[in-house]
């Protein structure tokens, strides 16, 4: 009998502990002297991003499980930058050359197998798919890059030149932002592109909207402006247009989305400040409840999350800014089974 009622204490002490903590653990990938940014992840929890150094030059950066590693740039240039990675590894982004006359332009560029690849034209890669299927912008239209040709995506039908590519998924599905009228500059709408033309998906009663990401349900995210003027961020699925609302603050963007429907990106509080949010099961969080409140840390951006919920983001301490990755933790519910298992495992044994 004492062991059976021990047996019971350690259970629910177990359930008791596991609803006071915090869902997500955090990992400090480092700092940088000056401007920094982190703008991917892939499944094996690799992050990629660039930064400034106190010199001035910026080059991509990726964190394999252990340090963060420069990416180099490619032949004749001293600059770089990454922006996506996909479960292969493979990093898209842009490098500088010596061009000709003078000067420096940037490539779209891959790097893979430790080498930095010129994709042979002028712009940024954005983003890349397990297939190997790059987008970007070059010159003032999206790309796709597939199979070594570049296609031009144009711009939404009517309209004659300004378009960005931000995200694809495995199916080759291209998301980004489009002109509407009056080229760049003017206002912007979210696009999907499947293969034939860019579709619009419109607004949230405001002027403009962008899409950051797609996951291969064909899930959207990104940002809209609403009819009251401002920007908050949106879920798009099964051709509706969400408002995620802005946890009370002014205004919100949806940075990248999983396999699972859970989306990461920042918003304005009510009280001015910068914070991270994730969106699941239909509501939104600020990240910063999800952690730890005696770590230290201020969550203030999250810009991508990988289909095991791990988010790569930006956090500080006081006014030091750090690469940040967050793992969850086992949720409540994981130990909930635990326990209602052994509770029947006791059952049975007084029945014996």
């Amino acid at each position: 009998m004492l062991r059976t009622v021990l047996f019971a204490v350690a259970i629910c002490s177990i359930c008791a502990g596991a609803s006071a903590s915090p869902m997500y653990t955090v990992t400090d990938l480092g700092s940088f002297p000056a401007g920094f940014s982190v703008t991917g992840i892939n499944n094996s929890g690799q992050v990629v991003g660039w930064a400034t150094t106190n010199t001035g030059l910026t080059y991509g950066f990726l964190y394999n499980g252990g340090s963060i590693q420069k990416l180099g740039t490619l032949t004749g240039g001293t600059e770089s930058v990454a922006y996506g990675i996909n479960n292969g590894g493979q990093v898209v982004g842009a490098a500088d050359t010596a061009g000709p006359p003078t000067g420096v332009y940037f490539h779209a560029a891959l790097y893979s197998g430790s080498q930095m690849q010129d994709l042979g034209f002028s712009g940024t890669a954005t983003g890349i798919n397990t297939s190997g299927q790059i987008v970007g912008v070059s010159g003032s239209d999206a790309f796709l890059y597939s199979g070594g040709q570049m296609k031009d995506l144009g711009t939404l039908p009517g309209y004659t030149w300004g378009s960005y590519a931000y995200g694809i998924n495995t199916s080759g599905q291209v998301v980004g932002e489009s002109a509407t009228q009056g080229g760049v500059g003017g206002p912007q709408h979210a696009f999907l592109y499947s293969g034939v033309q860019m579709q619009d998906l419109q607004t949230l009663g405001g002027t403009s909207s962008c899409a950051y990401g797609i996951n291969d349900a064909g899930q959207i995210v990104g940002y809209a402006d609403t009819a009251a003027g401002v920007s908050d961020a949106f879920l798009y699925s099964g051709g509706k247009m969400q408002d995620l609302g802005t946890l009370g603050g002014t205004s919100s963007s949806a940075e990248g989305i999983n396999k699972s429907g859970q989306v990461v990106g920042g918003f304005v509080t009510a009280g001015g400040s910068f914070h991270a949010f994730l969106y699941s099961g239909g509501v939104m969080s600020d990240l910063n409840s999800l952690i730890d409140s005696s770590s230290g840390w201020t969550i203030q951006s999250a810009d991508a999350i990988n289909d095991s919920g791990q988010i790569a983001c930006l956090g500080t301490t006081g006014t030091l800014g750090h690469v940040l990755l967050l793992t969850p933790t086992p949720e409540p519910a994981t130990v909930s089974l635990l326990a209602l298992g052994g509770l029947a495992l006791l059952r049975r044994r007084r029945h014996v």
